[in-house]
């Protein structure tokens, strides 16, 4: 393995600046820790440069197990010295391993061109934790894409990669394009939408979930815009104890995913009690 002990060589700049400067499409993502650079390889990403801690490698850790099996498969892995690697690593305690992987972004028209929709659009949600939670229940809930628009956080984040625990990686995700966008790309493609809204919709259980349908959310504070929700094929509300006002976005959706995922999977036919055909 290469070696590096100063903080100016330019790997450990190109780390720092892709932790600054996300890339908005997704194809070049910074990888921290060792689930990460695991799932991203078997995600089937390739590993632009990867980064071991010196005290890592010397121990028998799962960074230093990983880096060795990366090594021995022709992998470049670069051995830093643990001050360099506090450098490359974002986060406040490093975790041993970093690396940039490299990914074929997913085209709007990829997810909208699937058969049997089960997507999830999220629009200005600004806490890059949110939108990562939001691609690991999405993937849990089995949905085959994801949207995340407007004032959005960057899903590819480091900070968001690592709340997804790896969903981002497998599951489908467009970012960037502007709301308007997203939503015609969801009509065209004869999608239903279902807008989550805090009073006022159908109970989860009272809605039509199945065939091609989009979960759409709003962000953490104002949730989705008047004219968003008019835009939308119908309203849903998580009913909640009195007093309580608003659930978090990613517990919302969680919740409203999997009262879709039990619709959608159910054997009977018939719809569900107080849905009109």
């Amino acid at each position: 393995m290469k070696s590096i002990s100063s903080r100016q060589n330019p790997l450990v700049r190109a780390f720092r600046e892709l932790a600054a400067e996300p890339d908005p499409s997704g194809a070049r993502l910074l990888l921290d820790g060792v689930h990460l650079v695991r799932d991203a390889v078997a995600a089937g990403a390739t590993l632009e440069a990867v980064a071991i801690a010196a005290s890592h490698l010397q121990s028998d850790s799962e960074e230093g197990q990983l880096a060795r099996r990366l090594d021995a498969t022709g992998t470049e892995v670069v051995l830093a010295s643990d001050d360099v690697f506090a450098a490359l690593s974002p986060v406040r305690t490093p975790s041993g391993i970093v690396a940039i992987g490299r990914r074929t972004p997913t085209r709007a028209q990829d997810i909208c061109a699937a058969t049997d929709h089960w997507i999830l659009a999220a629009f200005d949600l600004q806490d890059p934790g949110n939108v990562g939670s939001l691609a690991r229940s999405a993937e849990a809930a089995g949905m085959t894409g994801m949207f995340v628009s407007g004032t959005s956080a960057n899903p590819f984040s480091w900070k968001a990669l690592r709340g997804s625990m790896g969903s981002a990686l497998r599951l489908p995700i467009v970012f960037g394009l502007p709301v308007t966008s997203v939503l015609g790309c969801l009509e065209s493609s004869g999608v239903r939408t279902v807008a989550s809204v805090a009073r006022g919709g159908d109970a989860p259980d009272a809605v039509d979930w199945r065939g091609s349908v989009a979960l759409i959310v709003g962000g953490e504070g104002p949730g989705l815009s008047d004219e968003i929700v008019a835009r939308c094929n119908a309203r849903t509300t998580i009913p909640m104890a009195d007093g309580v006002e608003s659930l978090n976005v990613a517990v919302a959706a969680g919740i409203l995913a999997y009262a879709a995922r039990r619709q959608r999977l159910a054997r009977s036919p018939e719809r569900p009690n107080g849905v009109e055909g």
